[in-house]
């Protein structure tokens, strides 16, 4: 399964054409200080040769990797642990859809693997120009709820999307939506990887009828569609393999949803022979991705910076962040990339934050203070990051905020 045959065909001329374009487009827009340039670069490179993408993925055994929470750190891990059996080539910066994919694809040209991470709406397209070994699936819930569609909609697309595919598919047994989306594949391997956040799974997938979820399992009651038994799994800090054996792990990255990215990651780099003991080892050198979970100073502070971009991402930091009296700071926007609609914050269950001094930045501030206000939890709204800091009392600071809001604190602490 490890294998690839024969070394890469040599690119067309219209595609290292397509390649050099999208090069210099990238290189002029970092000059110009909008960013990496990866976006942009692939746009251009896909207007020259719409074939790329597919062309760049032919001698690379490509894992994708899909979920509404988790998928840039999942990414991160196994592209880790598969550099135990070879050059990977990866998306690291989490630019997720098709051109993001082209331009972290065309640097990889002597690489043996390529760990891809993608956006929900793309997977079942980019699964089908890059032919992937592996799909990992993670978890389905509520997100960008203007952009993206709902949840049960886009486990069916998925599903649809990879009926019959030839790639093995590690998928989470313990969420409804991503065993109905998985269902169609004829190779799954299930991870109990866990599924704190439950509300858009009380509805069968296959039928509409309500699930039943007596402790961590479920079924539906009327059509009969269950959790299938998994063979690998979360057990505290261990992960289980199929064989029974209990593997250590040992992550700088913090909390229980790590673990499970950990224990999925350690499931797919087993396809390609990497040993669950290597593939863990490895997964231990990453500290922090993209910037999250980095601890930076800051005004003579330190901050520890978290990304959470929709309810069941919010419950999972809310039970990593350290307890009262730490300060914690909240920043929420409603840009293009983070989804307009701030509907979604009254989802979220900010009463866990009770006890915390809580100051509040942001283009949506005013939301979500009166989300909190509702709550019945106390805060303090700020009108810049500077501003929230120099009003928190003592201790390290826990700073949440949604996707462009991260970009914006990473931009001011120089991070």
């Amino acid at each position: 399964m490890s294998g690839h045959p024969g070394n890469p065909e040599p690119l067309s001329p219209r595609a290292k054409l397509a390649v050099t374009a999208g090069r210099a487009a990238a290189a002029v827009s970092r000059a110009a200080g909008r960013g990496s340039g990866s976006v942009i670069g692939g746009k251009v490179a896909l207007k020259l040769d719409p074939d790329l993408l597919g062309r760049l993925a032919q001698h690379l055994d490509v894992v994708l990797v899909s979920a509404t929470n988790g998928k840039t750190t999942t990414t991160r891990l196994i592209a880790e642990a598969l550099r135990a059996a070879g050059p990977v080539v990866s998306n690291a910066l989490g630019a997720n859809m098709p051109a993001g994919i082209t331009s972290a694809l065309a640097g990889g040209s002597d690489s043996k693997y390529g760990v891809i991470e993608v956006d929900e709406k793309y997977l079942a397209g980019v699964a089908r120009d890059t032919t992937p070994k592996v799909i990992a699936l993670l978890n389905l819930s509520r997100d960008q709820l203007d952009r993206a569609a709902e949840t049960r909609m886009l486990a069916e697309k998925w599903r649809e999307g990879l009926n019959g595919t030839k790639a093995v598919v590690v998928a989470n047994a313990d969420d409804p939506l991503i065993v109905w989306a998985a269902s169609s594949s004829p190779n799954v391997v299930w991870v109990a990887a866990g599924q704190e956040w439950k509300d858009d799974a009380w509805s069968c997938p296959a039928c509409g009828g309500v699930m039943q979820r007596p402790g961590d399992d479920w079924f539906c009651g009327e059509c009969g569609f269950r959790r299938p038994a998994p063979s690998w799994a979360l057990s505290g800090d261990h992960v289980l393999d199929p064989h029974g054996s209990a593997w250590p792990i040992r992550l700088q990255l913090p909390g229980r949803a790590n673990k499970a990215n950990a224990a999925t990651s350690a499931a797919v780099a087993a396809v390609f022979g990497v040993p669950p003991q290597v593939a863990l080892e490895r997964m231990y050198q990453v500290q922090a991705v993209a910037g999250r979970y980095d601890v930076v100073s800051f005004q003579g502070r330190e901050l520890r910076l978290l990304l959470a971009k929709n309810p069941a991402g919010w419950l999972e930091t809310f039970s990593l962040i350290d307890g009262p009296p730490a300060p914690v700071i909240l920043s929420v926007n409603a840009r293009g990339a983070d989804g307009t609609d701030t509907s979604w914050l009254w989802d979220v269950d900010y009463g866990r934050l009770a006890g915390h001094p809580i100051m509040v930045i942001g283009d949506r501030r005013l939301d979500l203070a009166v989300r909190l206000e509702v709550a019945g939890v106390d805060f303090r709204v700020c009108e810049t990051l500077d501003e929230a800091v120099a009003m928190a009392p003592p201790g390290q600071i826990e700073l949440i905020a949604n996707y462009t809001a991260f970009q914006d604190v990473r931009r001011r602490v120089g991070n």
